[in-house]
């Protein structure tokens, strides 16, 4: 016998002259508002949504004077171990949390990498997380590099996931990276587009390929100094390893990439930083809000043993 979550009390929906012929998900969907919609598709899928006293399928019409009740089961928890870790929350409400991640931690579990993650770490500090898709995990809806430091936004429940995801889809999210990278660029900044896909020669890395997916990145020059250039970088799209690719691709590699350039005594990473992230605010979108993050000290001080080169008359 198979033992059903926890769930939540059922709601009792009545439908109206107004809902004549509405089909039962999109029914649902207006008026949970903190589920999303393929929650909303799932959960009748799974039998937990009648229509008049019976299960039905997602496609089926509700009619004016019929009772619709909906059932939330309890998330289920996910087999990873919460793992408490020092982590700064720049913003946290009951929908999502931004997050500075410090470098040189992944961000999810993935071999070689069983534990102590971003994940771990969240899934021991979030306090009212509400779950993602029925299971009891944050929503990660953008990644960063594991040596990659800086801000992040993490969904605590479906409507936000859906809302943010959509956004990042729609390129309505505004993310701003500091790089520092080897070299002088001969403009003050530039527009790259070029397609990114798995390289030919090395499955591990990324690179400029023929049939690649659609990549954008624009960049501006913010400080010279002599032999290095900080940029700041602005994805349009979210490639993995978009900018370190992109930049390098231009003869301006990021100082420290032993992937796409070389190491550097300046840092014991590649320089590297997510500065500002900016997105409206799940669950209506009506509020812009951006956020920011300074670099950390180990960039900090990298900067701070370069000399400033005055600009070109």
């Amino acid at each position: 016998m198979t033992t059903l979550p926890a769930a939540s009390t059922p709601r009792r929906l009545e439908a109206i002259t107004s809902d004549d012929g509405t089909r039962l998900d999109r029914f649902v969907d207006a008026r949970c508002d903190d589920l999303s919609r393929s929650r909303c598709a799932g959960l009748i899928r799974d039998g937990w949504v009648t229509l008049n006293g019976a299960t039905a399928k997602p496609s089926a019409t509700v009619r004016a004077g019929d009772t619709v009740q909906v059932t939330v089961p309890a998330p289920v928890p996910i087999d990873m171990v919460p793992q408490y870790m020092p982590l700064e929350i720049v913003y946290q409400d009951d929908q999502l949390l931004v997050v500075d991640k410090p470098a040189g931690l992944t961000v999810h579990p993935a071999p070689g990498h069983p534990d102590r993650t971003l994940v771990n770490a969240l899934l021991a500090i979030i306090p009212d997380l509400k779950g993602i898709g029925g299971a009891l995990r944050p929503g990660i809806v953008h990644r960063l590099d594991k040596d990659t430091s800086g801000l992040m936004v993490v969904a605590k429940s479906d409507v936000a996931h859906a809302s943010l995801s959509a956004q990042l889809k729609e390129r309505r999210v505004r993310k701003t990276y500091l790089a520092l990278v080897v070299g002088a660029p001969k403009r003050d900044e530039g527009n790259i587009d070029a397609p990114i896909g798995r390289s030919p020669r090395n499955r591990k890395k990324m690179a400029i390929v023929d049939g690649g997916r659609e990549a954008q990145t624009g960049w501006k020059v913010v400080e010279r100094y002599d032999g290095y250039t900080l940029v700041e970088a602005h994805p349009v799209t979210g490639r993995t390893h978009q900018i370190r690719v992109h930049l390098a691709a231009i003869g301006l590699p990021v100082v420290g990439d032993a992937t796409y350039g070389k190491r550097s005594a300046l840092v014991a990473r590649h320089f590297l930083h997510a500065a500002k992230l900016g997105f409206y605010m799940p669950p209506d979108e009506s509020e812009w809000r951006e956020f920011e993050s300074p670099l950390p000290p180990d960039l900090r001080d990298a900067l701070a043993g370069l000399t400033e080169q005055s600009p070109s008359p």
